[in-house]
C-alpha cells in the first residue's frame, strides 16, 4: 500500500478535510445570504437583519451536527448509531432539556415577530438594551452601559419592545397640596405649546404630515400621589427611534415651565415616629 493510499484512507485526514469543507461552505452560504439581503429591499431592514441573523444561526447549528455525524461515521456504523438512538435519546434527552427549550424558544422569537435586530428591549423586567444578535439558542443585547449581555431564549420570560411604531411619551408632575390646579393647568398648556414646536420632528406623524396625537394634557391623574400632591400627566406620540430623546427633552421642558411659572413641586415627606422601651402601651 503506497502512502497515497494509506493517507486517503486515514480517519484523521477525512475528518480534517470534511471540517475544512464544511467551514468554507458555512462562509459561502453566509456571504450568499448577506449578499442576497443588501441587494433586496423588499422587507423593512430590521426584519431583514433579523431573518440573516437566525438563519445564519441555523446555518451554523447544522454544520456542527453534520461534522459530529461525519466523525462517528469513522468510528462506527450509522445504522448500528440509530438502531441505539431510542436509549441515547432518552439518556441525552433528560440533559438535552433546556437546550430543546432555547431551540424551541427562538422559533418563536421569530415566528411571532416579537423583536428585531436593532430593537431596544426590556427583558424580564431587569434587562435593558439594543439586540444585536438573535440565534436560535442565545439572544444578545447591548446594555447603555456597552456591556453585551447574552441569555439563553428559554430565560426570556417577559420582553417589552419600545420599537413597534406606537412609542407615546408620559410624562408625570406632582405639585403640593397648595399648588392652585388652575394655576397649574395654565402653566402645563405653555408647556405643550413649547413640547409640540420645540419636539415637532420627533411627533409621529399622518400621510398629511400632521401630528397624529401632538403633546396634550391628559388630566390629572391622582389626587394624592403617594399622599405628597396632586398628579398631572403630559402625552405626545412620537417616533419609536427617538423616543428616549423626546422624553428626554420632555422633562426637561416641564421642569423649565414649572421654574418659570414658580409652581410649588411636591417634596417627600418622612415621619418618624420616637419609640422609647418603657413608654406605656
Amino acid at each position: 500500500m503506497d502512502y497515497l493510499e494509506i493517507i486517503t484512507n486515514s480517519a484523521t485526514v477525512k475528518i480534517a478535510a470534511s471540517a475544512v469543507l464544511i467551514f468554507l461552505g458555512v462562509l459561502l452560504l453566509r456571504k450568499a445570504i448577506h449578499s442576497f439581503f443588501k441587494k433586496t429591499d423588499f422587507i423593512e431592514e430590521r426584519k431583514e437583519n433579523t431573518l440573516e441573523s437566525m438563519m445564519n444561526s441555523i446555518i451554523s447549528y447544522t454544520a456542527i451536527i453534520t461534522f459530529l455525524f461525519i466523525v462517528l461515521s469513522e468510528f462506527t456504523s450509522i445504522g448500528r448509531l440509530l438502531a441505539g438512538a431510542g436509549v441515547i435519546g432518552i439518556i441525552v434527552g433528560f440533559g438535552a432539556q433546556s437546550l430543546i427549550k432555547d431551540f424551541f424558544a427562538g422559533l418563536f422569537l421569530l415566528y411571532e415577530k416579537q423583536l428585531h435586530k436593532g430593537d431596544f428591549i426590556t427583558l424580564n423586567n431587569t434587562f435593558h438594551g439594543t439586540v444585536e444578535d438573535i440565534g436560535l439558542r442565545f439572544l444578545k443585547i447591548r446594555e447603555w452601559s456597552g456591556k453585551l449581555l447574552t441569555i439563553s431564549n428559554g430565560q426570556i420570560n417577559t420582553i417589552e419592545n419600545y420599537n413597534f411604531e406606537h412609542m407615546r411619551v408620559i410624562e408625570k408632575v406632582t405639585t403640593n397640596f397648595h399648588q392652585d390646579p388652575r394655576k397649574m393647568f395654565d402653566a402645563l398648556e405653555v408647556a405643550c405649546e413649547r413640547l409640540n414646536e420645540e419636539l415637532h420632528e420627533y411627533l409621529k406623524k399622518d400621510l398629511k404630515e400632521e401630528p397624529v396625537e401632538p403633546f396634550k394634557i391628559y388630566g390629572v391623574t391622582s389626587l394624592n400621589d403617594d399622599f405628597r400632591g396632586y398628579q398631572y400627566t403630559v402625552t405626545g406620540l412620537v417616533h419609536d427611534l427617538v423616543y428616549w430623546t423626546a422624553a428626554k427633552e420632555t422633562r426637561r421642558i416641564l421642569a423649565e415651565t414649572m421654574f418659570d411659572h414658580n409652581i410649588a413641586m411636591a417634596e417627600q415627606r418622612v415621619e418618624w415616629n420616637a419609640y422609647s422601651p418603657n413608654s406605656e402601651e
